[in-house]
């Protein structure tokens, strides 16, 4: 595990051991910062569209400049 996986997995395992109104203020406060929330709706986003196939990007611009 590097050094990153552990720092989230503590983070996270603080998080979750937090009472709910205290979880819920933190993850408001993530939600409220412009930065971050940008990042949760992106990880959000690749999450859900996993499993969609792919293409090759060269084929997306050839076809783009169709």
């Amino acid at each position: 595990m590097s050094q990153a996986e552990a720092t989230a997995e503590a983070f996270l395992t603080a998080l979750r051991s937090l009472p709910k109104k205290q979880r819920q203020a933190v993850l408001c406060g993530i939600a409220d910062d412009d930065e971050m929330r940008e990042d949760l709706l992106d990880l959000a986003m690749i999450a859900e569209r996993r499993h969609e196939p792919s293409r090759p990007f060269r084929e997306y611009l050839a076809e783009k400049k169709r």
